[in-house]
């Protein structure tokens, strides 16, 4: 007979999560994860099969609840004209909120690109899938302010937006000015297309 899980799977991930999100999956002690999480090691290894499968249900959740809420007004049917500054303007004030995981540590997803396990095929793919998720929504946001460009012009303003945003990400540990302001930059280059 098995043994009863005795704790909450999806509190045990996020607190994973933030472990992996600030130290990244090389630099996440096993140690560090059972005090974080309050499991032993076994149980980790029983409930995901592994430090890497802890990862990876650290990351869907990632995307799940952090990600993606974010960028929901950006992916929903009708896209308000104003959803893409505004997206903007609160990643920009996530940023730079003093004493949170995404001041301190950007993004989860793109400090692993460039870490070692972005050599890893299916966490490569992982990423690549969110950039393009990122990107998509970033396009829809531009389409809905900008509906009077040609697709040309919309497709290079949110290659644009896109990498800002993922620039934001890498900078914002070392230099969170600099991460504001590449936000502030995609924001200039969208009411600059609009005026």
């Amino acid at each position: 007979m098995g043994r009863t899980q005795t704790f909450d799977t999806t509190e045990v991930v996020r607190a994973a999560r933030g472990v992996f999100w600030e130290q990244g999956f090389d630099g996440a002690p096993l140690p560090e994860l059972e005090r974080a999480t309050g499991l032993s090691r076994s149980s980790i290894y029983h409930a995901f099969g592994s430090k890497r499968g802890l990862f990876d249900a650290a990351v869907e959740s990632y995307l799940d609840e952090v990600i993606r809420p974010r960028l929901r007004p950006l992916t929903a049917p009708d896209v308000s004209p104003d959803a893409l500054e505004e997206y903007l303007t609160g990643l920009r004030a996530a940023l730079l909120r003093a004493g949170t995981l995404p001041a301190s540590s950007g993004c989860l997803l793109v400090n692993a690109a460039s870490a070692p396990i972005a050599h890893d095929d299916s966490v490569a793919h992982v990423i690549a899938d969110y950039r393009a998720e990122l990107r998509h929504a970033l396009g829809r946001g531009v389409e809905a302010r900008l509906p009077h460009l040609r697709a040309a012009e919309l497709d290079v303003l949110a290659d644009a937006c896109t990498g800002l945003v993922v620039s934001a990400f890498a900078l914002v540990r070392v230099a969170p000015e600099a991460a504001a302001g590449a936000l502030d930059t995609a924001r200039a280059l969208v009411v600059a297309r609009g005026a």
